[in-house]
Parts: structure tokens; C-alpha cells; sequence
């Protein structure tokens, strides 16, 4: 017979021990997920990641770029400056680029960091991909 998670918790807060923190669940079900070396926030923008690397070996992209930052408006002594940190930039053989975010939801920072980004730079076109 067994006892449940929050029964050991409680044994070990009554016998004096440091009970561990419990682990936070992610604001939207995402899950950190680790890719040679590299700390992802989510399973869908590995998948996109490894998706890159097979396009980057089979000569279909020349290369790409992981969380490129925009400055979407300046900072000064008394405040930081506000970045639109984009997940991939995509660059093709015929000098063409894509900037491309791996997304499940929009959020109403992303909306609102992302109508600021678009009006300090109205020729970005930033694609989704969901």
C-alpha cells in the first residue's frame, strides 16, 4: 500500500525534514525540454529546432538564428528597454530570410509586444507557427 504525494509531504513536515518544493505547472501546459544543449520552452519549438537542423543538413535553408531580440522601445537611466525576442530567423539560399515564432497561444504580452514591434518596424513580417 502505497500513500499519496501530498501524504509524504505532510510525514515529512510532522518528522522535521525539509520537505521538497513541489514543482510549479507551466502557466499554459508547456514543459522545459533540453536539445543538444539547449534549453527550449517548449516541446513544439524543439520539434521546429530539429525540423531546422534536417532543412540546414539537407541544403533546403543556409542557415538560421535562435532568439533574435527587436528593440521594440528604448530603455533610459530609470527604465529597461522592451524586447520582442522572436524564436527562429530562417535564412534560404536566395538571400531571402523568415522570422518565424513557435507559438500555442497568443498571449496579451505577445499581442501587445508584437503591435509595438510592428509599428517601430512596419516591413518585419513576423510569421507563426502554430
Amino acid at each position: 500500500m502505497g500513500i499519496s504525494v501530498s501524504e509524504y509531504r505532510q510525514l515529512l513536515k510532522n518528522l522535521g525534514k525539509d520537505v521538497p518544493e513541489e514543482k510549479k505547472k507551466s502557466k499554459y501546459n508547456s514543459r522545459k525540454v533540453w536539445i543538444d544543449g539547449i534549453s527550449f520552452d517548449s516541446q513544439k519549438e524543439a520539434d521546429y529546432y530539429c525540423q531546422l537542423k534536417l532543412f540546414l543538413k539537407s541544403g533546403i535553408i543556409d542557415g538560421f538564428c535562435r532568439q533574435a531580440r527587436f528593440v521594440v522601445t528604448a530603455g533610459n537611466d530609470d527604465t529597461k528597454a522592451t524586447e520582442y525576442v522572436t524564436d527562429f530567423v530562417i535564412f534560404y539560399p536566395d538571400k531571402t530570410y523568415r522570422i518565424v515564432d513557435v507559438k500555442g497561444m497568443k498571449t496579451e504580452v505577445f499581442k501587445l509586444k508584437m503591435k509595438s514591434l510592428k509599428e517601430k518596424y512596419p516591413k518585419i513580417k513576423i510569421e507563426m507557427e502554430k
